[in-house]
């Protein structure tokens, strides 16, 4: 089969790992995260643009030091070259968000159970895709 088909809520939700690849295509990958309560995902930029839906939780996007409250449907978009991160304000619930990357920026399958294996891990795309 061709393609990725999910209910997209529910993959988000049921997701408990800080990042997890579901999909990777050579233009685009559908990554799924849980953001613990206080922390974030880092300030980073990417060479690629990026779109992140809010589906539980609440939180702050900082973008090129421009700070905007996040909560249930909020939704980001983040061009390539744009300073950035997602922060969970939120002390006693997850923030849990998709993320599309354009192009992706992970392995495909990439599971990390932490922020910590993620910084470990230095993973980034290799080219291989999910199908």
């Amino acid at each position: 089969m061709k393609g990725f088909v999910t209910n997209i809520e529910e993959a988000t939700e049921d997701n408990e790992n800080f990042r997890k690849v579901l999909y990777t295509a050579r233009n685009l990958q559908l990554v799924v995260m849980s953001i613990p309560p206080g922390e974030d995902i880092g300030t980073e930029m990417h060479d690629l643009d990026q779109f992140i839906r809010i589906e539980d939780g609440e939180g702050k996007a900082v973008l090129d030091g421009v700070e905007h409250m996040l909560g249930e449907g909020s939704a980001v978009t983040i061009p390539s070259g744009t300073k950035h991160n997602i922060i969970n304000t939120s002390k006693h619930e997850s923030l849990d968000l998709y993320t599309v990357y354009a192009p992706p920026n992970h392995k495909d399958g990439t599971v990390h159970e932490t922020k910590a294996d993620a910084e470990k891990d230095g993973e980034h795309f290799d080219g291989v895709t999910s199908e």
